[in-house]
C-alpha cells in the first residue's frame, strides 16, 4: 500500500552525509561499555553497530541492511583494522541486542507493539486517509511507549487492514442515508449527455469564470444544479471534515471513466463527498462573484460620476459668470449701482439672457445632484440590469447576521418582499413596523425616502442600497452564507471558551505571554512605557533622529550601505568561475534521489504510484510546472512523455499541501548542510566569536522569516524556502500578512522562525496584534514613517524631546481598558487558529475591513496600536534595525528575481482557477528550493577546492555570497547533436497533385518565367 520512502519509518537513505555519520560516533562512555562485554574486534563492532542502529532507527536492521559507510565509519571510531568484519552468530546478535535494550530502555514486546500501533491507526483514521500518515501517527506512539519497532511489513499490512475497514464502516454509514432516488442521481452524474461527450461529474469539478453578469448568472444557476443533488449534510453527519476533504479531492482527481471503476459502495460515498465539497465551494464562489458584481456596480457609477462632472465643468463656470453678472447688478457699492427697483430688473435680465430661469435652476440642480462626491444617485441605473439575478442570489442562499443587528437582513427581506412589484413607491414599513435604515449613509436616505410621500420607499433605490450594505457586510464578516467556507458564520468555528482555557497555559507559556487579562495589560504597558521614555531619553545621543523644534517634523539621516570587500567580490567571482555548469532537469533528478522529495507525490487514495519510474516523472512533472512551461510544450521538447501524462500526473498526483512536504524535505537537507565547513580537516568556522551554521549566514540570520509579495503572490520565507500562499483576489496588507502567518503555524520544516519581515503594507494594526499574540516579532518595510501615528501610554503622558511625535497633548492615547476587556476575545481568536478551527480567510474578513459592529476588530487594532509605536520606536532608534529590514527587503527582492528567472515558460500564469495557479506557484518554488539547495552543495565543493589551494577565506567573504547564482544554470536544458551531421536526403520540387480533367485545362500550359512571373 504505501513504499517506506513515504512514510517516517526510520532508514538509511542511499546516501549517508557526513552529518549523519557524525551522529553515529559513539561517546567514550559507550565505547567503554561495549568494550566490557565483548572480547574479539568482531563482536565490539557487532555490539556498537547494533546500539548506534538502534539509538538512530529504533528497530535493530539486518546487518547487510547497514550501508558500508556506516560501518567504516564505526571501524575508525573503534579503531579496529579496515578488514574487520560483523560477526554472523545468531546467538551473538541476540545477546548484543538485548544489551543494547537494557542499555537503552526499549522495550521488545511485539504483541503490545502491534497492539498499539493498531490501535492509533484506528483512531487516526477516523481523520486521516493516507496511509503514510497512518504509519507515521503508530510510530508516533511507538516511540512515546518507548516499544522497539515492528517491522515496517507489519506496520503497513495494519495500516491497510483497518484504513480498509474504517473506509468501508464508514461508506456504508453514508449509503444506507440516502434513498433509492439519491444514489440514482449521484450514479447518473457519470453518464455521458449530449454531443460533446461530456458528463454532469465535470460540471462539480469546474472553476467559475470572472464576475461578469453571465457567468453571475450561470453560477446562480450551478449552485441550484448542485443543491438538487441530495442532502448531503444529512449523508456525511458524523463523518471529519479532513476524510470529507480526503474522499472529495480522491473523486476530484479521477475522470468519470475511472470512478466507473470504483467499486459501488465506494463511488457513491466518494460523489456524495465531491458534490458536498462542491456544494461549500459554490456558495464561496457565488457569494465571492456576488461582491465583485457589487464592486464593479459601484466602480462603474464613481467613473460615471467623473465624467459627469468633466462634463459639467464649463456648466459649473458658466453659472459662476452669471451669478458674478447678478451680484454687480444688485451690489450696492459697485460703482454703476441704481435704484433698487432698476437693479432688480438688469438682475433678471440678465438670467434671461443666459436662458431664463428654468434653464439656470436647472443646470443648478444638476451640478448640485452630484456635488460632494456624491455618486449614490448613479448606482440605481448601473445595478438594474443585474436586478434580476441579485434577487436570485439572495433568494438561493442562506444569510445569517453574525451579530445581533439584523438591519441589513430585514431590508433584504422587505426588498425581496416587494421585489415583483413595478411601481416607483413601497411601504416603508413591515406589519406596523418602520424598516430599519440605520445602516444606510445619509445620502443614500436622503435619495431613498421622499419628504412628498412619507411612509414610502422609492423602490429602486432602496433595492440599490440594500444590496450594497448586503455586499459590504459580507466582506467583513457581519453578514454569513450558510453552507460556505470562506462566508461561514466565522463565531461557529471559534474555540469555546472552556476549551481554549486547557490550552491557554502552555500557549502562553509558549509564547511569553501572561495568561490572565490583566497581566498581559500591564505588560503592554509598561514596555510601550520603557520603550518611549529610552528613546527620549537617547534623543541627544541619537545623532541620526532630528526633529524641528519649531514645526515639530521629525527626520531620519540616510545610512550608506558599506561597500563589499574586494577579497568577497573576488572570492565570488572565483566561486562562479569554478562552479559546474547544470541543466534544471539535471539539478532536480540530483535532488529527488539524495533527499527523495518525490516520495511525497502519489495517488488522491494514498496508494503507491503505478508507474514504471515515479521519480522520473515527478520530477518532469515539477519542471514542466515549476517553470510554468506546460505539459504540451514541455512534451514537445522532453522526448518520452505525452502532455497527457504530465498533465494527468499533475492532476492526480500532486496537491499544494503534498508541494508543501516537499518543499520542507528541501528545506530541512538545507539547514543541515555544513556549509560553513569548508576547510578539508572538518572544523567549523567562527565568526565574531559565534558558530556559524550556514555558509550562506546572511541568508539564513537566525531563522528570520523573509516575506515578499509578487504578482499577487504571499509568500513567506523559511531559511531561504519561500512557501508560497496564494491570495487571489486579496489586496496587499491585512490579508497577506495572515496568511503568511497561519503559513508559519503550519510550517512543515524543522526551522523555527521568530520574526516576520513583511512589505509596506504588513504595518496594518491587526497583523503587529496577530504577530504578537503568536510570539513572532513584526519588522516590515517602513515608508513614509513621518505619516504614521505614535500612540502614548496615558494622556497625561509628556516628554522632553520627542513629544511632539504623538500629536497634541491628549491626543493618540492608548484604550487599555479595550485591550483588557476583550483580552478573552483576543486569546479565543489566536487560539481557534492554532488549532486550526478557524480559518485565515474568516479572520481576514474579521481583521480586514473595519465595522462599527465588530468589537474584535478594535481590539486588535488597539492591541496592534501598541505593538507597532514600540516597532516605530525601535526604528527611529536602533541603525541596526533599519539596516535589518533593508536588507530583509533587498533579499526578499533577490529571491523573487530568482524565482522569476525560473519560471521561463511564461511570465503569467494563464489559468483562471484560482487552486491550480497555486499549485502552479508551489512548484516554482519547489524547484527554487532544489536550485538553492544544489548550488550550496557546489559552492560548498568549491570553497573547499579554493582552501586546498591556499586561499585565505573569512566568515565575513562567506556571508557576503548569495546562492541565487544563475550563471552556471543551464534553465533550457541541452539540445541534442547526435544526428546534425548525418546528410539529409535530397528535396524533391515536385508537387504531384491528382486533378481532375476540366480543372487540368484550367492549368497554365508552362510555368511562367522569371520575367513573367515578376
Amino acid at each position: 500500500m504505501a513504499s517506506i520512502e513515504r512514510t517516517a519509518y526510520p532508514r538509511f537513505r542511499r546516501l549517508v552525509t557526513a552529518r549523519e555519520l557524525a551522529g553515529l560516533t559513539p561517546t567514550e562512555d559507550e565505547l567503554a561499555w561495549a568494550r566490557e562485554r565483548t572480547r574479539t574486534d568482531e563482536h565490539l563492532l557487532d555490539l556498537v553497530t547494533s546500539l548506534k542502529c538502534c539509538q538512530r532507527l529504533g528497530y535493530f536492521p539486518r546487518m547487510d541492511d547497514v550501508p558500508a559507510p556506516v560501518l567504516d565509519h564505526l571501524r575508525r571510531c573503534l579503531e579496529l583494522a579496515e578488514g574487520t568484519a560483523l560477526t554472523r552468530s545468531t546467538r551473538a546478535a541476540e545477546s548484543h541486542r538485548q544489551l543494547v535494550r537494557e542499555r537503552l530502555g526499549v522495550v521488545h514486546d511485539p504483541e503490545r507493539a502491534r497492539a498499539v500501533a493498531a490501535a492509533a491507526i484506528r483512531t487516526a483514521a477516523e481523520v486521516k486517509n493516507n496511509p503514510p500518515d497512518l504509519i507515521n501517527v503508530a510510530l508516533e506512539m511507538l516511540v512515546k511507549a518507548s516499544l522497539e519497532l515492528p517491522g515496517y511489513s507489519t506496520l503497513d499490512e495494519l495500516a491497510s487492514r483497518i484504513r480498509r475497514e474504517v473506509n468501508t464502516a464508514i461508506f456504508e454509514r453514508v449509503v444506507a442515508r440516502m434513498l433509492l432516488p439519491d444514489r440514482l442521481r449521484l450514479e447518473a452524474l457519470l453518464e455521458v449527455r449530449g454531443p460533446a461527450a461530456k458528463t454532469p461529474f465535470n460540471r462539480l469539478k469546474q472553476a467559475p469564470g470572472r464576475a461578469s453578469w453571465t457567468a453571475f448568472r450561470e453560477q446562480v444557476q450551478h449552485l441550484s444544479w448542485v443543491g438538487s443533488l441530495g442532502d448531503t449534510d444529512a449523508w456525511l453527519e458524523g463523518v471529519a471534515e479532513a476524510k470529507i476533504a480526503d474522499f472529495a479531492g480522491e473523486a476530484a482527481a479521477a475522470d468519470a471513466g475511472v470512478m466507473g471503476d470504483v467499486a459501488s459502495l465506494k463511488r457513491t460515498a466518494l460523489l456524495a463527498c465531491l458534490v458536498h465539497v462542491a456544494r461549500t465551494r459554490a456558495h464561496d464562489d457565488l457569494a465571492e462573484m456576488f461582491c465583485k458584481r457589487m464592486a464593479s456596480i459601484t466602480k462603474r457609477a464613481r467613473t460615471e460620476l467623473d465624467d459627469i462632472r468633466a462634463r459639467q465643468t464649463e456648466m459649473s463656470e458658466r453659472l459662476i459668470v452669471h451669478y458674478r453678472e447678478v451680484l454687480a447688478h444688485l451690489d450696492p457699492r459697485s460703482p454703476g449701482a441704481v435704484e433698487a427697483g432698476d437693479a432688480l430688473r438688469l438682475a433678471r435680465r440678465t438670467v434671461e439672457q443666459a436662458g431664463g430661469f428654468d434653464a439656470e435652476l436647472a443646470d443648478i440642480e444638476a451640478v448640485a445632484a452630484h456635488h460632494a462626491n456624491n455618486y449614490v444617485p448613479l448606482v440605481t441605473r448601473h445595478w438594474r440590469q443585474d436586478r434580476a439575478t441579485m434577487f436570485a442570489f439572495v433568494r438561493t442562499v442562506e444569510l445569517e447576521a453574525t451579530s445581533a443587528d439584523r438591519s441589513v437582513l430585514d431590508a433584504v427581506e422587505h426588498a425581496l418582499a416587494h421585489s415583483h412589484l413595478t411601481r416607483d413607491f413601497i411601504p416603508a414599513h413591515v406589519d406596523g413596523t418602520v424598516v430599519d435604515l440605520s445602516f444606510a449613509s445619509e445620502q443614500w436616505q436622503r435619495l431613498i425616502r421622499d419628504a412628498e410621500r412619507p411612509g414610502r420607499l422609492n423602490r429602486r433605490h432602496f433595492e440599490a442600497c440594500v444590496f450594497t450594505y448586503l455586499a459590504v457586510e459580507l466582506r467583513t464578516g457581519d453578514i454569513a452564507v450558510r453552507g460556505s467556507q470562506a462566508y461561514a458564520n466565522w463565531s461557529a468555528q471559534l474555540l469555546a471558551w472552556e476549551d481554549c482555557e486547557g490550552l491557554l497555559s502552555d500557549f502562553c507559556a509558549e509564547t511569553g505571554l501572561p495568561s490572565n487579562a490583566t497581566a498581559f495589560t500591564e505588560a503592554l504597558r509598561a514596555m510601550l512605557t520603557e520603550r518611549a521614555a529610552a528613546v527620549d531619553a537617547g534623543y541627544p545621543d541619537n545623532a541620526e533622529l532630528v526633529i524641528d523644534e519649531v514645526t515639530g517634523v521629525p527626520s531620519l539621516k540616510r545610512r550608506r550601505a558599506a561597500d563589499r570587500a574586494t577579497s568577497s567580490l573576488a572570492l565570488e567571482e572565483a566561486v562562479k568561475d569554478r562552479m559546474p555548469e547544470r541543466t534544471l532537469l539535471e539539478i532536480l533528478a540530483r535532488t529527488a534521489y539524495w533527499l527523495e522529495w518525490w516520495r511525497r507525490f502519489g495517488p488522491a487514495s494514498g496508494s503507491d504510484p503505478k508507474l514504471a519510474d515515479p521519480l522520473l516523472r515527478y520530477v518532469l512533472t515539477t519542471f514542466t510546472y515549476g517553470t510554468n512551461l506546460g505539459p504540451a510544450q514541455a512534451a514537445r521538447h522532453i522526448r518520452g512523455v505525452s502532455a497527457h501524462e504530465l498533465g494527468a500526473t499533475a492532476g492526480r498526483h500532486f496537491t499544494t499541501a503534498k508541494l508543501d512536504l516537499a518543499g520542507a524535505d528541501v528545506v530541512n537537507a538545507y539547514l543541515g548542510l555544513d556549509l560553513v565547513r569548508a576547510w578539508g580537516d572538518g572544523t567549523t568556522v567562527a565568526a565574531d566569536g559565534t558558530q556559524v551554521d550556514s555558509l550562506i549566514d546572511n541568508l539564513l540570520a537566525e531563522s528570520h522569516i523573509r516575506y515578499g509579495g509578487y504578482g499577487g503572490i504571499a509568500y513567506h520565507h523559511i531559511a531561504d524556502n519561500y512557501i508560497a500562499l496564494f491570495s487571489h483576489f486579496i489586496p496587499c496588507g491585512v490579508w497577506e500578512a495572515v496568511y503568511i502567518i497561519e503559513g508559519l503555524l503550519k510550517n512543515q520544516s524543522d526551522a523555527e522562525p521568530d520574526t516576520i519581515h513583511a512589505d509596506t503594507q504588513g504595518q496594518s494594526y491587526p497583523v503587529h496584534a496577530l504577530a504578537h499574540l503568536f510570539g513572532f516579532e513584526l519588522l516590515p518595510r517602513i515608508r513614509n514613517w513621518k505619516d504614521l501615528r505614535f500612540y502614548r501610554s496615558a494622556a497625561d503622558v509628556r516628554y522632553r524631546h520627542i513629544d511632539s511625535l504623538f500629536g497634541d497633548p491628549g491626543q493618540n492615547t492608548i484604550n487599555w481598558r479595550l485591550i483588557e476587556t476583550h483580552w478573552q476575545d483576543l486569546m479565543q481568536v489566536v487560539l481557534s487558529i492554532r488549532e486550526g478551527r478557524l480559518s485565515s480567510t474568516l479572520l481576514l474578513r474579521r481583521l480586514g475591513t473595519e465595522s462599527h459592529k465588530n468589537n474584535v476588530y478594535k481590539a486588535f487594532r488597539e492591541l496592534g496600536r501598541v505593538i507597532r509605536t514600540i516597532t516605530l520606536l525601535r526604528f527611529i532608534s536602533e541603525p541596526e534595525l533599519r539596516e535589518e529590514i533593508t536588507a530583509a527587503t533587498n533579499k526578499v527582492e533577490a529571491y523573487n528575481g530568482f524565482s522569476a528567472w525560473l519560471m521561463f515558460g511564461r511570465d503569467v500564469i494563464e489559468r483562471n482557477d484560482p487552486a491550480e495557479q497555486e499549485k502552479i506557484i508551489k512548484f516554482n518554488t519547489l524547484v527554487a528550493n532544489c536550485v538553492i539547495f544544489h548550488t550550496a552543495l557546489d559552492m560548498t565543493a568549491v570553497i573547499r577546492l579554493l582552501a586546498e589551494e591556499g586561499w585565505v577565506i573569512s566568515p565575513a567573504d562567506l556571508a557576503a555570497l548569495s546562492p541565487y547564482i544563475t550563471e552556471r544554470i543551464k534553465r533550457f536544458g541541452e539540445y541534442a547533436t547526435d544526428d546534425l551531421g548525418v546528410p539529409p536526403e535530397a528535396f524533391d520540387p515536385r508537387l504531384d497533385l491528382v486533378v481532375a480533367a476540366e480543372e487540368r485545362n484550367a492549368l497554365p500550359t508552362a510555368a511562367p518565367t522569371a520575367g513573367e512571373a515578376a
